[in-house]
């Protein structure tokens, strides 16, 4: 029999006026695992009372800093925008040199930024604040778009629900997409959200003008043809250049990335029905051959379809 892996330790250090949401992603998504991978420390500079951003809401937390010398996962929620406490960015400095993987919520970057951990890596936060978080340490390559970015050891996520994302990201890198797709179910949210920041950033009024649900009802609805781009401004009665915009503003995807996004949304639902083949399953989402469709499947969700349809066909021998 394989051997039980060792329990993973993860600690959400809570700094000064945290926001409380981001907080409770992590501690969610790692403290109510159920299966006994996770050990979950939830500190803060030293045990107490701790504030948050919102109204009201205050913590007391038992644990402080020494939780951040054995855990094999720091997570840093969001907090109110400043220097973080020093003693706090040096135990993150050190957790990271004894080879901890270090990751943030929101404006958590800022903490990891300062402590010298971003520096010559991308990295992501918040829309709204990741102009300052690119004027303040120019050594870091800051995407506004990504929902997260994964550079290793130090990864970071954008506003509130990206840390939902960023987190289960992480239970699959940790134990496998199926483990990934069973918590994100429990959790009742999408595995993977379409796009990025930009379709949540507020876009110009020509960008909003730009009608795209005729043009994504159709494709939708028609994934089996062999649709390109070009088929797609046709529909919606404008010029390429303009539909890329659109899209872009809209879901952050180039017209091309999201038609491949909703064939295999497609694929993932056919998969379920076990009668149907590979191949039967490529040619029904216009991704042609079952190797295209492995090859789109693994680049999106790093596993295989055989793998997707072993976990999610009820009965299957090996689910």
């Amino acid at each position: 029999m394989r051997k039980q892996a060792a329990t993973h330790r993860v600690a959400v250090l809570a700094l000064p006026s945290t926001v409380a949401f981001d907080l409770t992603i992590a501690t969610h998504v790692f403290g109510h695992d159920g299966q006994g991978r996770y050990a979950l420390t939830i500190c803060a500079l030293e045990s107490g009372a701790v504030a948050t951003t919102t109204a009201g809401l205050g913590l007391t937390l038992e644990a402080g800093l020494d939780a951040l010398a054995d855990a094999d996962t720091v997570v840093v929620p969001g907090f109110a925008r400043g220097r973080a406490p020093v003693q706090a960015l040096a135990a993150l400095a050190l957790a990271y040199l004894r080879g901890a993987r270090i990751a943030s919520i929101c404006t958590g970057a800022f903490a990891l930024a300062q402590a010298g951990l971003l520096d010559g890596r991308r990295a992501t936060t918040h829309w709204l604040h990741a102009d300052a978080l690119a004027r303040e340490h120019p050594q870091v390559t800051v995407d506004a778009n990504a929902l997260y970015i994964d550079e290793g050891q130090v990864l970071t996520s954008a506003g509130l629900a990206a840390g939902l994302d960023l987190c289960l990201y992480l239970v699959g890198r940790d134990h496998g997409q199926s483990a990934a797709i069973h918590r994100a179910r429990r959790m009742v949210t999408p595995l993977h959200r379409a796009g990025g920041q930009a379709q949540f950033i507020p876009s110009s009024a020509a960008v909003e003008a730009v009608e795209l649900a005729d043009v994504t009802a159709w494709a939708t609805a028609n994934l089996h043809l062999p649709i390109t781009v070009g088929d797609l401004a046709r529909r919606g009665t404008q010029s390429t250049r303009s539909l890329h915009r659109a899209f872009q503003a809209r879901f952050g995807l180039s017209p091309r990335a999201w038609l491949v996004q909703q064939r295999l949304r497609a694929a993932c639902t056919l998969l379920e029905d076990g009668d149907l083949s590979i191949d039967e399953v490529a040619r029904r989402t216009g991704l042609g051959t079952a190797t295209n469709l492995r090859t789109h499947f693994r680049r999106a969700f790093a596993a295989t379809p055989t793998a997707y349809r072993r976990a999610f066909t009820p009965g299957h021998p090996d689910r």
